[in-house]
């Protein structure tokens, strides 16, 4: 079943990500303005699970309504404030169910148009931008076939056909691994529910391989590719290749964006938040303050030859922090 629109979910909440989903709001509406599929931003309400009030400041919740947003309210049950990454994981029981979703993680710019990727909600899939981050390789650790065979028997799920046998044996990339910076599938209803049970199981019963692994932040990450390959997915194929792509770019942190964004990117970037309207909101998290509007950015930038990166992320954050220009 292909959809060209499906409904679009992000998670918008007090601080970093209500600036992080307005940005999300006006990028998609200035590089898809044709797009039919409604904008859903899910909402953590205040709770037992929360130690603030997790919702949206109410000018910024205005300002997503006039983008044609939808706000829709859910309870956690299971994450909360020990594990805000639950939140794409919890928000997906407030999506209509029935109906293709795709998820994108707040902290991503729409560049492109996104009616022309052309989804297959019958197979799945996730964002391939990412690195050997999980499981970690320890002293004492049994490998990455043990950890993660036992994960696929954990829930009944055939372990060989998820592998990419053109990698070697015990090297990351033959595993099914995922950034959970966007996802998509056929059902929120139905894929959530499946995504909590995995993730809540492999939280609170590790299986005995995992002893010494550490799940958080990686809880979403380890759970996503089995709920991926449960419901007939895997990897992307080239259809989906603008993810990632000429159509959106999960910057992570605003910093970032200016080391990894285009010149094109950064210049997009500056001219949506430029109204005044959305400039007086985004003004209020001083990271948008000084790296956008008072020219950090370009300090950032500076820094680097973007033809020759460090090749570690770990690199690149240390040499932005010694120059006294990282925000989050």
């Amino acid at each position: 079943m292909s959809h060209r629109h499906p409904n679009i979910m992000i998670v918008g909440q007090a601080g970093r990500l209500a600036y992080e989903a307005l940005l999300f709001a006006v990028s998609l509406r200035a590089s898809s303005p044709d797009y039919q599929g409604r904008l859903i931003v899910v909402e953590p309400q205040p709770g037992p699970l929360w130690d603030h009030d997790p919702r949206l400041p109410a000018p910024v919740a205005e300002a997503l309504l006039a983008q044609g947003a939808e706000i829709l309210p859910f309870e956690s049950v299971h994450f909360g404030q020990s594990y805000p990454h639950g939140n794409k994981i919890e928000g997906l029981k407030v999506m209509p169910a029935g109906e293709p979703f795709v998820f994108f993680d707040s902290d991503t710019l729409i560049t492109g148009d996104l009616g022309k990727v052309r989804f297959d909600f019958d197979r799945p899939a996730a964002s391939m931008r990412r690195g050997p981050t999980w499981p970690v390789e320890e002293l004492y650790w049994p490998g990455y076939t043990a950890i993660w065979a036992s994960l696929y028997a954990r829930f009944g799920l055939d372990f060989e056909s998820s592998l990419d046998l053109s990698q070697p044996d015990e090297y990351w990339e033959r595993y099914l691994y995922f950034n959970a910076g966007w996802f998509f599938g056929a059902d929120p209803a139905a894929f959530g529910a499946r995504f909590t049970a995995y993730a809540t199981s492999i939280r609170n019963d590790p299986p005995p391989e995992l002893v010494i692994q550490p799940l958080d932040p990686w809880l979403d990450q380890v759970a996503l590719p089995l709920v991926i390959h449960s419901f007939g997915g895997g990897r992307p194929g080239p259809a989906l290749a603008g993810l990632d792509g000429d159509v959106s770019f999960h910057y992570r942190y605003l910093p970032l964006l200016y080391v990894h964004g285009s010149d094109a990117t950064i210049a997009f970037l500056e001219q949506v938040i430029a109204p005044n309207k959305i400039k007086k909101l985004m003004k209020l998290h001083p990271p948008f303050k000084r790296l956008v509007y008072q020219g950090r950015g370009a300090k950032v930038r500076a820094l680097f030859d973007l033809k020759n990166l460090p090749r570690r992320e770990g690199a690149i954050r240390n040499r932005i922090k010694s120059a006294g220009l990282w925000e989050r």
